[in-house]
């Protein structure tokens, strides 16, 4: 049987193990589907610091979980100011809390910039219907007059 302290002892082995591990860009940017440059790009914006071996990037579960968060942020249509904010609160005393309290007034204000940009869609789309109508209608009075010229009937 086993007991409490060996459950504890094997996940926190795996944990350190997993902690451990490294990554070479290639690894990372296949990972993610992006390009070796990206990563290079996020690096030199101060967004991951990797460990370096002469030439050579290692990148630690940190920088991992950092590029994680970086892309997420990008689908989301966070700014790379706004996604470094969220990133940087993860190290200081609010930790994680703050990071999802930020993250969380980040979302509601790009939710509210789309339902915004959404409405202007809208009265476009309604705009450029009224006008195709008004174009139909009008094409469709300057038919009826050809036709009725070619019959003679327009004096």
């Amino acid at each position: 049987m086993q007991s409490n302290f060996d459950i504890y002892v094997y996940v926190n082995v795996n944990y350190y193990q997993s902690m451990n591990k490294s990554f070479s860009i290639a690894e990372l940017a296949q990972e993610f589907g992006i390009t070796n440059r990206t990563i290079r790009f996020y690096e030199s914006e101060g967004m991951l610091a990797p460990l370096r071996e002469g030439q050579r990037r290692i990148y630690r579960p940190r920088d991992r979980v950092r590029l994680k968060l970086i892309l997420r942020g990008k689908r989301l249509g966070l700014s790379l100011q706004e996604i470094r904010e969220i990133i940087d609160l993860y190290d200081a005393a609010k930790g994680e809390s703050g990071q999802l309290n930020l993250l969380l007034d980040k979302i509601e204000a790009r939710r509210e910039d789309l339902e915004n940009k959404r409405r202007d869609i809208d009265a476009t789309l309604s705009d450029l219907d009224d006008v195709a109508e008004k174009c139909r209608a009008r094409l469709d009075e300057i038919n009826a007059g050809v036709i009725l010229e070619a019959k003679g009937g327009v004096g």
